[in-house]
């Protein structure tokens, strides 16, 4: 293997047939990535970075929130995952 071979494909799936999909509004469904269905960033709660409201319940809501599925978010994602791991530690 080269030293200029880059793997990239791993950081988009699209579930077109899923019931669901998109389950977020979108401008263009053929780059929505559902590789992080369910979002690893909600359990930092208020420090997510992602577009999220507390209902009135104090449930959070990240209906409006497409961050986890945007191409260019894996990166992003992925380096937050030290703080999702300490969370395990409490």
């Amino acid at each position: 293997m080269s030293d200029n071979f880059k793997l990239e494909n791993y950081k988009f799936f699209s579930h077109k047939e899923c019931e669901f999909f998109p389950c977020h509004e979108c401008e263009n469904p053929d780059e929505f990535n559902c590789l992080f269905c369910y979002c690893p960033l909600y359990a930092l709660g208020n420090r997510c970075g992602g577009n999220f409201k507390i209902m009135e319940n104090g449930i959070k809501d990240c209906s409006e929130c497409i961050f986890p599925h945007r191409k260019e978010s894996y990166e992003k994602i992925v380096e937050r995952w030290p703080e999702i791991a300490a969370l395990n530690k409490r």
